[in-house]
């Protein structure tokens, strides 16, 4: 009955994740909000607002297997929201003495919210686990490949020679801060909601703060200064963070769908029989893992207006934005646990070719050198003049097809002035590489 492919269970395969979809799922958020329940009681008894046995009761009754999801669906169809439902089921799982005290003080928000809550706190710690996976990884890459010399490209064309290391460096970076990132907003986005009909707590009198507190501490979640009802910016920060990751993965995986083309060939997703097949062609080995990044990650960009959007709430409670979350948080996690996913299968078993680098490298015969041979030649002939001359022995050497150590050689004014050694020492590529390497260390430092 799935509608959304990342829901499905065949396409489920290729969008997201089980992991976060059993985290993010209908099942869990009902789950949740049972266990918002629970705690409110137990917090409520410890303050003798509630007897203890019917604290009791209402938590051996919360069983979200125990629900009738249909009686549930109908419910909820009828007052537009589960908690009513719920809490009826609830109350009468817990018998009649425990009923009597289900739901003390609260309102449905505070339920549904709170348990969104609860599920955000499973899915960021998921989204942190495999993130620090895959930074290790692109670490170990980085490391490893720190002097491997390259093309460094820009307008998709040969620019200055690089390190594989640096590029993968450059990966890296934003998702170390993401890392950074993730810890600080989490007590924003972890905290309690819990503030009654109008988030003034009115219904508890002047015991209001003292069961937020107590509930805030059975749950394990921050303590808000006001509740949160119509200030959204804790969920609509959680997904915007997701976009963010998102597009950081996305940057990996548009740089290796390139590099795998057949004309560069410079690195491969790992193989395994099938994978990255065609019906048709059976030379095909596609980069299946990017592709999915990439279409995961737009679909969480997608979402991320949503959840802005959503911000707009009226008055005290929205009638509408708020409404809308639920079709974003769900699927924003799940698409970018399942991006992440397959950004940490590119890391782990990338198939680097250092050989087809260095032969893509020396493809144009020394041109990706001309800005190392123009700031060698500037202090004798000065910038400007520099320039001239060598961009005119780029011209010979692309139209006579010779390399251009020797169009430059051919120049008397450039032949008077510097040895041939000299020349092409300017012409290799790796004595070129600036501070590359330097800034491989300082990334991989921020690992430590």
């Amino acid at each position: 009955m799935a509608v959304n492919p990342a829901d499905s269970p065949v396409l489920g395969a290729l969008y997201g994740t089980d992991a976060m979809r059993a985290a993010m799922g209908e099942r869990a958020w009902l789950a949740a909000m049972l266990e918002v329940e629970v705690a409110l009681a137990q917090a409520q008894s410890r303050l003798g607002i509630v007897p203890a046995e019917a604290a009791a009761a209402i938590a051996a009754g919360a069983d979200v297997d125990r629900l009738n999801l249909e009686e549930l669906a109908r419910a909820t169809a009828n007052t537009g929201y589960p908690v009513v439902g719920l809490v009826k089921q609830l109350s009468a799982l817990a018998g009649a003495e425990g009923g009597k005290w289900t739901h003390w003080g609260a309102t449905t928000q505070d339920i549904m919210d709170t348990a969104t809550v609860l599920q955000m706190r499973q899915g960021l710690a998921l989204i942190r686990a495999d993130l620090l996976l895959l930074n290790a990884a692109l670490g170990r890459m980085a490391r490893h490949h720190k002097p491997t010399v390259m093309a460094g490209r820009t307008h998709l064309q040969h620019a200055l020679p690089v390190t594989f290391g640096y590029k993968v460096a450059v990966w890296l970076s934003p998702l170390i801060s993401m890392v950074e990132r993730l810890d600080q907003l989490r007590p924003r986005v972890e905290r309690l909601q819990f503030g009654g009909a109008a988030g003034t707590l009115a219904s508890l009198g002047t015991q209001g703060l003292e069961v937020q507190r107590e509930l805030a501490q059975e749950l394990g979640l921050a303590l808000p200064d006001i509740p949160w009802h119509v200030a959204r910016d804790g969920f609509a920060e959680a997904v915007g963070f997701l976009g963010l990751l998102a597009g950081a993965l996305s940057k990996i995986a548009t740089d290796v769908m390139l590099l795998m083309q057949t004309e560069v060939a410079e690195v491969a997703e790992a193989h395994q029989a099938g994978r990255g097949g065609s019906s048709t062609m059976p030379q095909k080995r596609n980069p299946i893992s990017c592709e999915y990044i990439l279409a995961q990650s737009r679909g969480v960009h997608a979402l991320v207006p949503q959840m802005l959007a959503a911000m707009a709430q009226d008055l005290e409670r929205g009638t509408g934005p708020w409404q809308a979350e639920a079709l974003a948080i769900g699927q924003a996690f799940n698409l970018t646990h399942g991006a992440l996913l397959c950004a940490r299968s590119i890391a782990e078993g990338l198939v680097v070719d250092p050989a087809r680098m260095a032969r893509n490298l020396a493809s144009t015969g020394g041109l990706i050198a001309a800005e190392q041979v123009m700031m060698g030649l500037a202090p004798v002939l000065g910038r400007g003049e520099a320039h001239h001359i060598v961009n005119h022995a780029c011209d010979v050497a692309l139209a006579q097809g010779i390399p251009l150590a020797e169009a430059l050689l051919a120049d008397p004014q450039i032949s008077a002035r510097m040895p041939p050694g000299e020349v092409h020492a300017l012409c290799a590529p790796e004595n070129y590489l600036g501070q590359a390497m330097v800034f491989v260390d300082q990334v991989l430092a921020r690992l430590n």
